[in-house]
């Protein structure tokens, strides 16, 4: 079983990379999903409750992700030192709980396993993949889709800033899938991979 690492700019369309492959029999680890689980873990909160105070609750006394993203994400030497701390309460979490469900597959149970993950090379998981694919989309498509989130260029531009920049992610990847076309054309990057990696 092998393990593929997904990287690439916010919006690059990771996720329907992601969803390719499992379609073709991979097991998908998605972090952001298993990082909102992790947030509100007692242990998780009360850290960063300690940190920056009850104001970081909603009315459910459940971590407010808009207030933490409020905290972390600028240009700011504060807002760095802040992710900093996010980062490093809830990496080894995440990774923890992701190679503890890899081990639990059973022995063949699937012939890879994908680990789909923003900051997947900044928090040393690349190290783990035996194959890194960079999905790869023009800044403008991948703006454009941000923007069906509801975001703006502002919101984009720092949120990108705050990542490795993407030239660094694409020379550490193995892989290059091209995604600024239709999904029949992600639908024949994805297969032309399968087929070079899982035969």
């Amino acid at each position: 079983m092998i393990t593929i690492g997904l990287v690439g700019g916010i919006a690059s369309g990771k996720s329907a990379v992601s969803a390719a492959l499992a379609r073709r029999g991979a097991v998908v680890f998605d972090a952001d999903k298993i990082g909102h689980r992790v947030l509100n873990e007692p242990a998780t909160r009360d850290e960063l409750v300690a940190r920056w105070g009850q104001s970081i609750l909603d009315a459910n006394h459940r971590v407010s992700r808009a207030g933490v993203a409020e905290r972390v994400f600028g240009g700011s030497p504060e807002a760095a030192g802040e992710r900093d701390f996010l980062e490093q309460t809830l990496h080894p979490r995440i990774r923890q709980r992701i190679l503890s469900e890899i081990n639990q597959l059973p022995t063949g149970s699937a012939p890879a396993v994908v680990i789909d993950a923003p900051l997947l090379i900044e928090a040393g998981w690349s190290q783990v993949c035996q194959a890194l694919i960079f999905v790869d989309a023009p800044r403008q498509t991948r703006l454009q889709r941000a923007k069906t989130r509801g975001w703006t260029e502002e919101e984009f531009s720092r949120r990108e800033a705050a990542q490795m920049p993407i030239e660094e992610k694409r020379r550490r990847a193995s892989h290059v899938i091209d995604n600024s076309g239709s999904l029949a054309d992600l639908e024949t990057e994805v297969d032309r991979f399968w087929r070079t990696v899982i035969g």
